[in-house]
C-alpha cells in the first residue's frame, strides 16, 4: 500500500507525485523522492525496483522480510533495515523496515508495523535547511526515529523489572516471580536483537569511508550511534539485573526447601524419641525391670512427655518450628 509519494528541491516540498510521475523528477537537479510503502506487493516493489534501479538482492531481502539489522552499501545506494518495535499490550511487536536510499531518492517499505512515520516526514518539511541534504538527511531523521522509540520500551520493561523485584520478598510464589522473570528477559532479548546489529553498522555512516549519500551529515549519524550505545548497555545493565534476580528467586526456593527440611526433621525427632522408648518395653523379654512395677506405665509415658517437651522447646528456639 502506498502511504506517500512526495518530491522534494531544495529542501522544500515540489509536489505529490503518482507511482508512475517518479521518473520524470528525478532526471531533476537537487531534487529527490520520498516514496513510503506499507505491507506492500510484489508488483508494487517490482514498480519500485524499476524507477530507481534498486538492487535485485536488496529488494528480495525486503520482499521476504525477516531480515536482520544491517546496512548494506549497492555502489551508490544504501540499504538498511531496521527493527521496529511496538507495544501491543503487555506484549512486544517487532515490525520491519527496510530503507533504500539513493542520491536522488529514499523508498521506505514498513513491514509488521501498525505506527507510522508521518510525524517524522512531518518533522523533516519544518527543516526546509536540513532537508536541503537530501535523501541522505531522511535516512537519518527515520533511523533516528526508529531508535528513539527504543527508549519508552526500555523504560517500560525496566519499571516492570523493578515491580518483580519488589515481589521477590513479598511472599509471592517463588514459581510466578521466576516466570515475571523470565517473561521481561524475553522482552529484553527482543530489545537486544533489534539494537546491537545496528549499532554493529551504524559507525560506518560517519567514521572512515562515509557513503556518498551521507557526505556532511556525520555529525547526525553519530548522534543516532550514541544512543544505540545508550541504549545497548542499558539493556545490557537490565539482563544482568534480570540474571541475579533469577538466581535470588532460586536462592530463596532452596532455602524453602531447607526450611521444610528441617521442621520435617524435627518432627521426626519428636515422633523418633516416644517410638524408641515404646519400643524398648515392647520387647518380649521375660525379665525386664519396670514390667513389676505398678508406676511403670506413668513413668514410660511421663518420660515421653518430658523429652518431646524438651525437644519442642529446643527445635522452636533454633527456630526449626
Amino acid at each position: 500500500m502506498l502511504v506517500n509519494c512526495v518530491a522534494y528541491q531544495d529542501g522544500r516540498r515540489l509536489a505529490d507525485l503518482d507511482l508512475h510521475e517518479i521518473h520524470s523528477y528525478l532526471e531533476r537537479p537537487g531534487c529527490f523522492v520520498w516514496v513510503a510503502l506499507k505491507d506492500p506487493t510484489e508488483a508494487e516493489l517490482e514498480e519500485m525496483r524499476a524507477q530507481f534501479g534498486l538492487h535485485p538482492l536488496a529488494v528480495e531481502d525486503a520482499r521476504h522480510g525477516h531480515q536482520r539489522p544491517k546496512i548494506e552499501e549497492y555502489g551508490d545506494s544504501l540499504f538498511v533495515v531496521l527493527h521496529v518495535v511496538e507495544a501491543a499490550g503487555e506484549e512486544l511487536r517487532m515490525g520491519e523496515m527496510a530503507i533504500f536510499v539513493g542520491l536522488n531518492y529514499v523508498l521506505s517499505v514498513r513491514q509488521h508495523s501498525e505506527r507510522g512515520f508521518a510525524d517524522v516526514r512531518a518533522r523533516a518539511e519544518r527543516e526546509p535547511q536540513l532537508l536541503k541534504n537530501g535523501a541522505g538527511y531522511v535516512l537519518y531523521a527515520l533511523m533516528d526515529a526508529v531508535v528513539d522509540r527504543y527508549f519508552p520500551m526500555i523504560d517500560a520493561v525496566e519499571m516492570e523489572l523493578e515491580r518483580v523485584e519488589e515481589q521477590l520478598f513479598s511472599g509471592r510464589s517463588p514459581r510466578e516471580n521466576i516466570e515475571a522473570l523470565y517473561y521481561v528477559k524475553q522482552k529484553l532479548t527482543t530489545l537486544k536483537h533489534a539494537a546491537a546489529p545496528l549499532l554493529e553498522h551504524a559507525g560506518k555512516l560517519f567514521g572512515g569511508r562515509v557513503p556518498h549519500v551521507c557526505a556532511g551529515l556525520g555529525d547526525y549519524f553519530r548522534d543516532v550511534y550514541d544512543h544505540l550505545v545508550r541504549i545497548n548497555q542499558s539493556i545490557d545493565a537490565a539482563r544482568e539485573t534480570v540474571n541475579t534476580a533469577i538466581q535470588v528467586a532460586l536462592a530463596m526456593v532452596n532455602m524453602g526447601h531447607g526450611e521444610v527440611t528441617k521442621r520435617l526433621a524435627a518432627y521426626a525427632a519428636l515422633v523418633a524419641v516416644p517410638t524408641m522408648i515404646a519400643g524398648v518395653y515392647g520387647m518380649n523379654f521375660q525379665h525386664i525391670p519396670e514390667l513389676s512395677w505398678s508406676f511403670g506405665y506413668p513413668f514410660a509415658i511421663a518420660m515421653m512427655a518430658v523429652i518431646d517437651v524438651v525437644l519442642f522447646f529446643r527445635f522452636r528456639k533454633a527456630g526449626w518450628l
